[in-house]
């Protein structure tokens, strides 16, 4: 059984002086916290277990170096980083961050599976068309609509003409528009703007 930790402080004590017990009262008392946030984000049950566990394992081994406030504050952090984390390394869609999580019912939910999927294949009929244009071409593509830069930086970065990289886009944009026709034209501006 448990020993009692009155207040958060001093349980938080009791875990850096290594009290493997504090830490167990610690996990039962936010694990249900933390793993609400992250599946609030992710819906996906087995994912959200696993970045929760993964939280409390790094505040065990990190506990020396970390200067916890408010546990709170601190999980719920904690929580959205390392969904953002998850998210970008699936290449998923941006992780929203919703000011009052509260507010969220826990009984709402959807599938974002078929939007998941018909994304991906768009995002490799991109990917199979870029391959598809010369190799200057694809280069300024990229350059403008993926890194963001604008023709003029673009033509100084290549030592080639303005006119040349707005020549170059419209070619690029003209087969990427003949390549996409059957996709809504929302759908093909986000990508675009991406």
């Amino acid at each position: 059984m448990h020993r009692h930790y009155p207040t958060d402080h001093v349980l938080w004590d009791s875990i850096l002086n290594g009290d493997h017990n504090a830490f167990a009262v610690f996990f039962d008392r936010y694990w249900e916290q933390v793993y609400t946030t992250v599946y609030r984000y992710l819906r996906d049950e087995g994912a959200s277990k696993e970045i929760t566990h993964d939280i409390f394992l790094n505040i065990w081994l990190k506990r020396d170096h970390l200067r916890i406030l408010s546990f709170s504050a601190y999980l719920r952090a904690a929580g959205r980083y390392h969904v953002y984390k998850y998210l970008k390394s699936a290449k998923a869609q941006p992780v929203t961050h919703p000011e009052n999580l509260e507010a969220y019912s826990q009984h709402t939910s959807g599938n974002e599976g078929d939007e998941n999927l018909r994304y991906r294949e768009l995002e490799n009929s991109v990917e199979e068309f870029l391959h598809t244009l010369p190799k200057r071409c694809r280069e300024i593509f990229i350059l403008s609509r993926r890194q963001h830069l604008t023709n003029d930086q673009i033509a100084g970065k290549l030592g080639i003409s303005k006119r040349t990289v707005e020549n170059q886009l419209t070619h690029a944009l003209h087969h990427l528009r003949t390549l996409l026709k059957d996709i809504s034209v929302g759908i093909w501006i986000w990508i675009l703007l991406k």
